[in-house]
């Protein structure tokens, strides 16, 4: 073993200097180094650019580097709930490069494995392809500097853009058990992104919760072997905060009214088909998979889970169990779990059947978006360029028809975009739109109240009218 066992939290990221790049492992709170970022935090080192997937929350995690401007640029593909990291971003005070979640690991990946660059049919038609994304605003909310074009190339008839690997100076990741020969094992989702930047750090550095003599970890438990790691530091009372305690709501307890959002939920789980994998969006589209009954449905989240289950009863969350969402859940039997890059591997290659999320807006030829407002809302695009970038993946978009008067249904997307071309269903609370290929909208349900001069009202893009147009479908509760 080469990997060094530290004593201290400055042992361990003693030249970590000023400019540094550093691979920073986790998925929200969960997995994140606490102790080797509150030592970067007292070090005080500065200018950093940080690749992780989001910045923690304004007060723990990276966000502890972005209150004291630590940071110069984040490679991130989620700002999230982080308020400070959003307004930093649209103040110019942060360069901040979006990038697809899936894209995100791979690239780490790729850099780990000595692969300079690869192709992915993530972002194309987006700005992530075209460039022009902003990086970095000027303080007039002018932007200053812009994501660069990618390469484009066809491969089987099928468009994709060039993305360059990722590597750091060094990675800081959170593992659950070290080995004395310095091999790594995660616990639960704790895995996430900590796994592949495990390989792309010039220098890697585990933070642990226990160290274990040699053979401890069965080899087939080994989740990073360690020829990757470098120091070893070990560290209890971690935090371990949750972002989102979410609990199981008792069958007695679920109450669905005809609210617009419930109409859309009701509808939503029509969609699901017996033996089907299915990746689900927060909100409305994991809500509806509450009333999935007498068929088997295998729920897929990005942050590295097939299998998922119910959320927890009260008591029973884990820090380290959580969906993409950042929710406490559990396990059905049969589950697996996996790493970030494994898990958008299973996505982009086509394994995922079906993706329900939701959208700013839809135009009539497919395109969505639903990741930006420019200058207003960045929360970032998360996995979900990726998600709808897949092919052979029914892709349903959950939203109400309107947002406070505004038509989110247009002939074309006024906002940057998710993916061109990519949605196959449109569910409201007014009606069902199926995208048909070089037809455009076709309407296919309508709501009890609804009319045909009322959806069109309601709906900027023109349409057709299915000649087997039914009421809209509302699931039968029990």
């Amino acid at each position: 073993c080469h990997a060094e066992f530290c004593d201290t939290v400055d042992q361990a990221i003693r030249d970590i200097k000023d400019g540094d790049k550093l691979l920073v492992g986790g998925f929200g709170l969960c997995g994140i180094p606490e102790f080797l970022i509150e030592g970067l935090q007292n070090k005080g080192v500065k200018d950093l650019t940080c690749v992780s997937n989001n910045a923690g929350v304004d007060d723990f995690g990276l966000g502890l580097l972005l209150q004291n401007k630590q940071v110069k640029r984040m490679i991130s593909s989620y700002v999230g709930e982080n308020a400070e990291f959003e307004r930093q971003f649209l103040t110019g005070e942060l360069e901040v490069e979006l990038t697809p979640q899936g894209t995100l690991a791979e690239r780490i990946r790729a850099g780990g494995a000595g692969v300079p660059a690869f192709f992915t049919p993530t972002g194309y038609g987006t700005l992530i392809h075209k460039g022009g994304s902003p990086i970095k605003y000027n303080s007039d909310g002018t932007v200053a500097i812009t994501s660069q074009p990618r390469e484009d190339r066809v491969f089987n008839g099928r468009n994709y853009i060039m993305e360059e690997a990722i590597t750091g100076d060094f990675a800081l990741i959170k593992a659950y058990k070290a080995d004395e020969a310095g091999n790594l094992t995660f616990r639960l989702t704790a895995n996430n992104f900590n796994q592949p930047m495990s390989t792309a750090g010039n220098i890697t550095i585990a933070e642990v919760e226990e160290i274990v003599p040699a053979g401890a970890i069965p080899p087939e438990d080994v989740h990073v072997p360690c020829i990757y790691v470098d120091r070893i530091i070990q560290r209890s009372g971690h935090q371990k905060r949750i972002e989102k305690v979410t609990l199981l709501v008792e069958d007695s307890d679920k109450k669905l009214s005809d609210s617009p959002k419930d109409r859309i939920i009701r509808r939503a789980a029509l969609e699901f088909t017996d033996g089907m994998f299915a990746n689900l969006g927060i909100g409305i589209p994991m809500m509806a998979a509450n009333y999935i009954s007498g068929i088997t449905v295998t729920l897929q989240s990005e942050n590295g889970i097939l299998g998922l289950g119910p959320f927890p009863r009260a008591g029973e969350q884990d820090p380290d169990l959580i969906n993409a969402g950042k929710q406490t859940v559990t396990l059905l039997p049969g589950s697996s779990l996996f790493s970030s890059d494994i898990s958008f591997g299973m996505i982009r290659g086509g394994h995922v059947d079906l993706t329900m999320l939701g959208g700013l807006q839809v135009s009539a030829n497919g395109d969505l978006a639903n990741w930006m407002i420019p200058g207003k809302m960045v929360k970032g695009m998360g996995g979900a360029m990726d998600l709808v970038g897949s092919p052979g993946t029914t892709v349903v978009v959950t939203m109400e028809h309107t947002a406070r008067g505004a038509h989110k249904i247009l002939p074309q997307c006024n906002l940057p975009l998710t993916g061109t071309q990519v949605v196959d269903k449109i569910i409201t609370e007014k009606c069902v739109f199926n995208v048909v290929k070089d037809v455009g909208l076709v309407l296919v349900e309508i709501a009890q109240g609804e009319t045909l001069d009322s959806i069109k009202q309601a709906t900027s893009a023109t349409f057709e009218v299915s000649p087997d147009l039914k009421p809209l479908q509302q699931i039968k509760m029990k």
